[in-house]
């Protein structure tokens, strides 16, 4: 099979570092090459210890992006929002698939991104074209889309949870309240006094409290699933360890909805999807079980007697590097270049024991 060659641009940042080494050992893709400034002239062997061809590509300045680019197929974007601004528009009207892993291209509604990321939108009308990429609800548009926004790690987790109960209207639209709680690589490599050791070891907060970005990405998500406007209150929290994400969602069950379906409901919903397994109970879900991989585990409880009759929690667990970032970055590359969608995803692995 002839390999399609793909490129990698922001390539020394956490979801940088992971999208290169899942892609360095993708059958059907030739790394042609990786950007950064920070590790320019040094190769991906000396930084991440990848022995094979891959690892003999040397990292680029990231103003040689654009030119490196116009031979591949398709480019991960891991960069910065404003970088990602300029460079996906040229790059997919070029006939570059572009996966973005910013969230410059996320949000349908421009009108969002003064206030969750502080800037005014300069390309409003490649929202409109640009694919949400979560192959789980919404496959289908990703495949002939040429910028696929890559979700954010904590809507990728929410969204997966709540989305069956309000596909098939087991909950009221109203109650949905999700709590989540990430490592500290969710917020980048960028040196940051709140985020150094000192600060996180021993602790546990709350962050950004109705006003984290990630919000009206969550939101456009759950009312696209509904297929109406679903109100939400979404918090979240720093741990202190470096990876993973645990997403708690509570929702108050719908009139006509059996709390002895719902695990049935969600092992139906998620039946064909490889990455996506729904377990017993809430209790099982844990962040070991899925972090280095590309895997979500789902568990769901509810009574209708108790002292809160009716209330549903679903737990959910991604891993927010791969999951959450690089890893459903190469499974939109998959569908996007009509590779299986698990290539180079199905045997990776956390390291427990």
């Amino acid at each position: 099979m002839q390999r399609k060659p793909v490129g990698i641009v922001g390539a020394s940042g956490y979801s940088g570092i992971e999208a290169t080494r899942i892609l360095a050992e993708h059958p059907g893709v030739e790394l042609r090459f990786v950007t950064s400034d920070r590790w320019q002239g040094a190769t991906v062997q000396d930084r991440l210890g990848i022995n094979h061809s891959a690892g003999r590509l040397a990292y680029q300045g990231l103003d040689r992006s654009e030119e490196l680019a116009r031979d591949c197929a398709a480019v991960l974007l891991a960069t910065p929002a404003e970088s990602s601004l300029e460079l996906a528009p040229r790059l997919a009207k070029k006939g570059v698939k572009t996966i973005d892993l910013s969230g410059a291209f996320r949000l349908k509604n421009a009108a969002e991104y003064p206030s969750f990321y502080n800037f005014v939108h300069p390309a409003p009308e490649a929202l409109a074209g640009a694919a949400y990429g979560l192959p789980e609800l919404f496959r289908s548009e990703i495949g002939r889309a040429s910028l696929i926004a890559n979700p954010g790690c904590y809507p990728t987790g929410a969204s997966l949870a709540v989305a069956p109960l309000l596909r098939q209207k087991l909950v009221e639209d109203s109650s949905i309240i999700i709590d989540a709680c990430s490592g500290t690589t969710g917020a980048g490599r960028k040196g940051n006094e709140e985020l150094s050791f000192t600060e996180v070891d021993e602790d546990f907060r709350a962050y950004r409290v109705l006003r984290h970005q990630h919000l009206p990405e969550i939101s456009e998500a759950l009312t696209r699933c509904a297929g109406r406007r679903v109100p939400v209150t979404f918090t979240a929290h720093l741990l202190p360890i470096k990876r993973g994400i645990l997403s708690t969602v509570y929702a108050k069950l719908s009139s006509g909805a059996r709390s002895e379906d719902l695990t049935q409901a969600f092992k139906e919903f998620y039946r064909s999807e490889p990455f996506v397994t729904v377990l017993g109970s809430p209790d099982e879900v844990n962040l070991r079980s899925v972090v280095g991989t590309n895997r979500c585990t789902i568990g769901i409880a509810s009574d209708r007697t108790g002292y809160d009759p009716g209330r549903v929690v679903v737990v959910s667990a991604i891993d927010n590097l791969v999951k959450g970032a690089a890893g459903q970055a190469v499974q939109n590359l998959n569908i996007a270049l009509g590779f299986p969608e698990e290539q180079a995803l199905a045997c990776l692995r956390g390291f427990y024991p």
